[in-house]
């Protein structure tokens, strides 16, 4: 019956997108009106970052039943969305997704696919992993189509979408299934893993993989910090987001952050805070040309802020995490060519051979070409010498490997304390006017 009452509601109630380009000089407007529902915002934050839209600024409103939202948003070249193409198909992916109501028997964000094996990896990180994985995968005659896979504080998660080379075909064998399985954990736990080694085959509906990702390394607690000692240690501190927490007047926990911004951040802080059981209630996010401030006010799903020490920092601790986990370290290298069985495993292996780490990849392939991106450093977390660099690329070939940027030299300087909380303080009291939508209008 709450399922049936929800649907009548989102009926009588239909999403409304508004795309705009001439509220703003120098960014596209989407203004998001619909009935409130937990992880709407998730919803829609993850339809953007897909269309690998670049979110400048976002006024977020969501108190009592209604959700309103602002976003200015541009494209990867720092312009305007002006194809009307594509400004239809963002309005009606995020008026599907924000009238979509899921089964409360059901799981959110499940999408069904019958293409591919989808298997999902957390352990120990340790140099080589990925190469070993890929070996095995190869072995087994399974052809890698797609994959990612993260690092972060000595924890290593990876969703790998895998076909029977054979049969071009998911893989469906329940033997060959468990073989595969098996294999995988053995090379996860190596040989000193202290950790138990994950290795999952999920069923035909597989979640959003970016969210998959999130979830897996905060199931494995990469949250919780390895400290270093020496110079790194002060280097690793004095680079880490700044996140702050504050309760005001037993109404809302006020988080703000400030952190250097890239691609997808507001997608993984959001992603964070649902999958924790957060709401965002209003909130406000601001980039300049190298920084991302945010400010959040929340309350769990029960009603309450958070009411406690261990709590607030076990939520300061993962929203470091998340921001961190896809940050670009090392060097961008990347690799365009004709797809194979083994390829991975060939690159990878020429990878660990010359004593290159691979703290990041993301693993496509499309019209059988394969598009992969490593981000890797040495196995001392050092830059790469540029002579080991000359020589992978001469024996893969100049022609398909591609050097790309050297995020190493672009790591931020520490933010000042005071800017962060003269922020918070100088918005503290703005949500308090967020109902009134014109209001929100007016600050873009």
């Amino acid at each position: 019956m709450d399922d049936e009452y929800a649907k009548l509601i989102r009926r009588v109630n239909q999403p409304r997108v508004v795309i705009d380009n001439n509220a703003c000089e120098d960014a596209t407007v989407i203004q998001v009106d619909s009935v409130n529902k937990h992880g709407i915002l998730l919803e829609v934050v993850q339809v953007l970052t897909d269309m690998n839209l670049t979110i400048r600024k976002a006024y977020i409103a969501s108190d009592g039943g209604w959700f309103m939202d602002v976003f200015n948003v541009v494209d990867n070249d720092g312009n305007k969305i002006r194809d009307k193409e594509i400004i239809d198909y963002i309005q009606r992916r995020i008026e599907t997704s924000a009238g979509f109501v899921p089964s409360r028997r059901g799981s959110v964000g499940v999408m069904p696919s019958e293409e591919h094996t989808s298997i999902e990896l957390a352990g120990t990180d340790r140099p080589g992993l990925l190469s070993e994985v890929c070996a095995v995968l190869a072995d087994l005659r399974c052809n890698v189509v797609n994959a990612e896979i993260w690092t972060h504080n000595t924890r290593a998660a990876a969703v790998v979408h895998v076909t029977d080379d054979s049969t071009g075909c998911a893989i469906t064998d329940p033997k060959r299934l468990l073989m595969i399985k098996d294999l995988l954990c053995n090379v996860l736990k190596g040989n000193d893993d202290l950790k138990t080694a994950k290795t999952m085959l999920s069923a035909p509906g597989v979640m959003h993989r970016e969210r998959r990702l999130h979830q897996i390394m905060f199931a494995d607690r990469d949250y919780e910090r390895v400290e270093k000692t020496g110079v790194r240690a002060v280097e690793e501190r004095s680079s880490r987001p700044q996140v702050n927490l504050l309760n005001i007047e037993k109404d809302y926990t006020v988080i703000t952050m400030r952190a250097k911004d890239r691609p997808k951040l507001l997608f993984d802080i959001i992603c964070t805070l649902t999958d924790m059981q957060y709401v965002v209630f209003h909130g406000i996010v601001n980039t300049t040309r190298m920084d991302a401030n945010q400010e959040f006010y929340i309350r769990h799903v029960d009603g309450l802020p958070i009411s406690s020490e261990a709590e607030r920092v076990r939520v300061i601790q993962c929203l470091e995490a998340a921001i961190e986990r896809r940050a670009s370290e090392g060097l961008e290298l990347e690799l365009c060519t004709e797809d194979r069985l083994g390829l991975l495993s060939d690159i990878t292996r020429i990878f660990r051979e010359n004593s290159l780490c691979i703290k990041r990849a993301l693993i496509s392939t499309k019209g059988g070409k394969a598009k992969d991106t490593f981000y890797v450093t040495d196995m001392t977390g050092n830059p790469v010498d540029p002579k080991i660099i000359d020589s992978i690329c001469r024996q893969i070939g100049r022609s398909a490997l591609q050097v790309k940027h050297n995020r190493s030299s672009l790591a931020p300087k520490p933010p000042h304390q005071e800017t962060t909380m003269s922020y918070l303080f100088g918005n503290l009291f703005k949500a308090r006017t967020f109902q009134n939508f014109k209001l929100i209008r007016s600050y873009s």
